[in-house]
């Protein structure tokens, strides 16, 4: 009657209190890195089941200590699963509504073609209206562009 340690005894234990660790310290991470301590949590309650399922078919061979700590493993994964599954749904949400926002007031800006409340936007630099009362002007030197071309000789060019 050699009673041994059930294979998921440390393992399940270990992955379920870093999952939970590197989890809580991830929600200042604005929950992004949620998906490593999640898949963490998933393999640790993985083992767990499978180490369970053993120990249910054949109680004798194993420890009833082992029983408990894989018990107490599988119960620290499952809040693992749960807290890392909302954070990392939380995080998406959070980015789908900032990419929509963000993507939203930049293609309206791009449609208005009102660069003039953005940040970046200097008067000085991208002025280039021309005002009602010079229009006038800009016929003038165009007339006088023609008027100096009509008077050249062409003869002497040649």
């Amino acid at each position: 009657m050699n009673q041994n340690k059930l294979p998921a005894d440390p393992l399940s234990l270990i992955l379920g209190i870093l999952a939970l660790v590197i989890g809580i310290a991830g929600c200042c991470c604005y929950g992004i890195t949620a998906i490593v301590p999640l898949a963490m949590a998933i393999i640790g309650l993985v083992a767990a089941n499978r180490s369970l399922r053993e120990y249910g078919e054949n109680p004798e061979a194993y420890n009833p200590q082992s029983q408990s700590n894989v018990n107490t493993a599988k119960i620290i994964n499952i809040i693992a699963v749960v807290l890392n599954g909302l954070v990392f749904l939380v995080a998406i949400g959070v980015l789908a509504i900032y990419g929509t926002l963000i993507s939203s007031a930049v293609l309206d800006s791009l449609d208005d073609g009102n660069f003039e409340d953005d940040d970046y936007y200097y008067e000085s630099e991208y002025e280039t209206t021309i005002e009602p009362e010079n229009t006038d002007a800009w016929d003038d030197d165009t007339f006088i562009i023609e008027e100096e071309i009509d008077s050249v000789n062409l003869d002497s060019i040649q």
